[in-house]
């Protein structure tokens, strides 16, 4: 799929929701070439791009990745723009109600998508409330996006400042606005936002981002990505010295026991009844095949 098919393409996203690339400055082998400073375009091979990539990528040699840039024309829900507008390495122009009207849309929640609150993590959600029990919290919502809807129409009937009318209108209502990023921080925006941990709403458009334009734009990047960040397991220092650990220690059964990774675990863990990093380490081990899964 070429440069020219993918502009302006609108990708919906949620309810009313998009997201569509609006220009682009840059391919897998622009990346190439402000890598190979002292070489000239197409001095060397389609393989080799490839090969220099996934070891630019993998050494976390960045620069080279700044060398292109995206620009995107998006519609999101005002709660997820907040979390979006974080990634302060982009040029931003919103749509301004201020100069104009609200647009006139909201995102809802069907009542099989209420999501309850995790218990192990403050931000995040936990299991989806049964369709019969989100039913109501879906008829509430409707009520409340129109009647906050209906006070904002009448402030600006009666002749209210369109920038203090807007006041009380709600999260969910959309807002637009152009995002010009390069691809070392777009990279960086999709990691952490398609990750399982991110906000449902805001996974959804990271995941187009990467799967329906990066993918296609820039495939040895892409599979760089996936390789290298999105499908790999991090290991910290003291992750490292655990798995040593259990190496070392010949009384260890193998594949290793959760039992064999508390007697093993580091000397900073040792005693805590809950530590955080020891459960991630845990994970990660399990992942991997080091630990059983018991």
């Amino acid at each position: 799929m070429t440069v020219e098919d993918l502009k302006w393409k609108k990708f919906n996203v949620l309810n009313d929701g998009f997201i569509c690339l609006v220009d682009v400055m840059g391919d897998d082998s622009s990346i190439v070439q402000a890598a190979r400073v002292s070489y000239g375009n197409g001095t060397k091979h389609v393989s080799d791009d490839r090969t220099l990539i996934r070891y630019l990528f993998r050494h976390r040699h960045s620069t080279p990745f700044e060398m292109v840039e995206l620009k995107f024309l998006v519609r999101v829900p005002m709660d997820c723009w907040r979390q979006w507008i974080r990634h302060r390495t982009a040029n931003v122009n919103e749509y301004s109600t201020r100069y104009s009207k609200a647009i006139d849309s909201t995102q809802t929640t069907q009542p099989g998508e209420w999501r309850t609150q995790a218990e192990s993590n403050k931000q995040g959600s936990g299991a989806s409330l049964p369709e019969k029990d989100g039913a109501k919290f879906t008829e509430t919502e409707a009520i409340f996006q129109k009647y906050a809807r209906d006070v904002y129409e009448s402030r600006l009937d009666f002749g209210i400042a369109r920038e203090q009318a807007r006041k009380d209108l709600p999260l969910s209502t959309y807002t637009e606005a152009y995002w010009k990023i390069d691809l070392h921080n777009l990279l960086h925006f999709i990691s952490l936002r398609a990750d399982s941990h991110a906000q449902y709403e805001i996974q959804q458009y990271a995941k187009i981002i990467g799967e329906e334009i990066i993918k296609p734009l820039l495939p040895a990047v892409w599979d760089a990505f996936v390789d290298y960040r999105s499908n790999a397991t991090y290991l910290t220092g003291l992750d490292s010295k655990v798995i040593g650990n259990l190496m070392a220690c010949s009384k260890a059964s193998k594949p290793f026991t959760k039992q064999n990774f508390m007697d093993c675990q580091h000397e900073e863990w040792a005693g805590k009844t809950k530590c955080r990093e020891r459960d991630e380490c845990l994970t990660k081990l399990i992942k991997l095949g080091i630990i059983k899964n018991e």
